[in-house]
C-alpha cells in the first residue's frame, strides 16, 4: 500500500492499461515531450513511443474525430481535452457521431476523452468550467466524476475498457490535494455506481467530484452538534445508480443536492425531479439545491470563492433541514 494523488492514481490507471493492451494510445495537446499540462502522461512517451503518445495540434474537433474514427479501427483511445472548457470545439464529434454509432448502426466506440475540470484555481472563466450536463442530456455517452485517488484509478480503468464513448472528468483542484492508501493489486471501480463515503441517518447530501470533501468536512462539524449526514458520490452520472440515491433518502427524509456546477439545468434538477417522482412520501422536508450561480465563473480570487459552493453553505443548509 502507498500513498498516492488523485493525478498519480490517473496517471497509473492509464499506464496500466496502456501496458495490458497494445491498442490502447492516448492523444492530445502536450501529452508526449511535455507529458500533459497537469503531467498525467509524464514518462509515457520514453516507455510507449510516439506511435501511441501523441501530440496534437490545438485543435479539439481534430482530436477527437481522430479519436473515434481510431476506436471504429478496434483501437482505444484516450484523448484529452488540456481543459475540459474546451470540451465545445468538439461537442459535434462526441454529440453528434460518438453518441449515435451504437444507435444507428450498432457500432461501438470505445473512446475516453479526459477533461480537467472545475475551478478553485483562479482559471477564470475559459479554464474552470464544469461542463458535465450537456453531454448529460446526451443518449449514447457515460459521464465520470471521480473524488477520490481510489476512484479515480478504478474508473479511468473501467473507462478505458468500455465499448462505448466516456466522458472523463477529472477535478483538477483534487490533482494534488487529494491522496490515500492504493491497493497494490490491480482494481476497478465499476461505471454506474455510487458510494456511501459516510453513513448517517439525518440528511442525505447527494454530490460528486470536489464537492464531496466539502460535504464530509461539513459532516463531521454537524456531528459534533448531532446532525448525522449520509455523504452519497455518485462518481458517475451517466449511468446513475438511482437505487443507492433512493435508499439513502429513504432512509434520511431530508436531501441536499450539491454540486459545483451552475444551477439551472444542473444535474441537482434531474435528482430533485427523479426523487419527487419515486420516493415523495418518504420526504420530511424539502428537496434542498446548493450549487454555484448561474454565472460565468470569476477569475477573481474573492469572487470565485464567493461563487463556488462552500463547507459553510453545506453546513447552514443542513441545520435549516434539521429543523425543518
Amino acid at each position: 500500500m502507498a500513498t498516492t494523488t488523485y493525478v498519480e492514481a490517473i496517471r497509473q490507471g492509464l499506464w496500466e492499461e496502456m501496458s495490458r493492451d497494445e491498442e490502447v494510445f492516448v492523444l492530445g495537446e502536450d501529452v508526449g515531450v511535455y507529458g500533459g499540462a497537469f503531467k498525467v502522461t509524464a514518462g509515457f512517451l520514453d516507455q510507449f513511443g510516439e506511435e501511441r503518445v501523441m501530440d496534437t495540434p490545438l485543435c479539439e474537433s481534430a482530436i477527437v474525430g481522430a479519436a473515434i474514427g481510431a476506436a471504429l479501427m478496434g483501437m482505444r483511445p484516450v484523448a484529452e481535452m488540456q481543459f475540459a472548457d474546451f470540451i465545445s470545439c468538439a461537442f459535434d464529434q462526441i454529440t453528434n457521431f460518438a453518441a449515435k454509432c451504437r444507435y444507428r448502426w450498432g457500432a461501438g466506440v470505445p473512446l475516453v476523452i479526459r477533461g480537467p475540470s472545475g475551478g478553485g484555481i483562479h482559471g477564470g472563466p475559459f479554464h474552470s468550467q464544469n461542463p458535465e450536463m450537456y453531454f448529460v442530456h446526451t443518449p449514447g455517452l457515460k459521464v465520470v466524476a471521480p473524488s477520490t485517488a481510489y476512484d479515480a484509478k478504478g474508473l479511468i480503468k473501467s473507462a478505458v475498457r468500455d465499448e462505448d464513448p466516456v466522458l472523463f472528468f477529472e477535478h483538477k483542484y483534487l490533482y494534488r490535494r487529494v491522496k490515500e492508501e492504493l491497493p497494490s493489486e490491480e482494481f476497478l471501480v465499476p461505471i454506474g455506481k455510487a458510494d456511501v463515503k459516510r453513513a448517517g441517518g439525518d440528511i442525505s447530501v447527494i454530490t460528486y467530484g470536489a464537492m464531496v470533501h466539502n460535504a464530509l468536512e461539513a459532516a463531521e462539524v454537524l456531528a459534533g452538534d448531532g446532525v448525522e449526514l449520509e455523504v452519497v458520490d455518485l462518481r458517475s452520472l451517466v449511468p446513475l445508480d438511482k437505487a443507492t440515491v433512493l435508499e439513502s433518502v429513504k432512509k434520511t427524509g431530508k436531501v441536499i443536492l450539491l454540486h459545483e456546477d451552475t444551477r439551472t439545468g444542473g444535474f441537482a434538477g434531474e435528482l430533485a425531479a427523479v426523487i419527487s417522482e419515486e420516493v415523495f412520501e418518504y420526504l420530511d422536508g424539502p428537496v434542498m439545491r446548493i450549487t454555484a450561480p448561474d454565472t460565468p465563473i470569476p477569475y477573481s480570487p474573492p469572487l470565485e470563492e464567493f461563487f463556488l459552493p462552500k463547507t459553510s453553505d453545506v453546513i447552514r443548509v443542513a441545520r435549516h433541514l434539521a429543523a425543518y
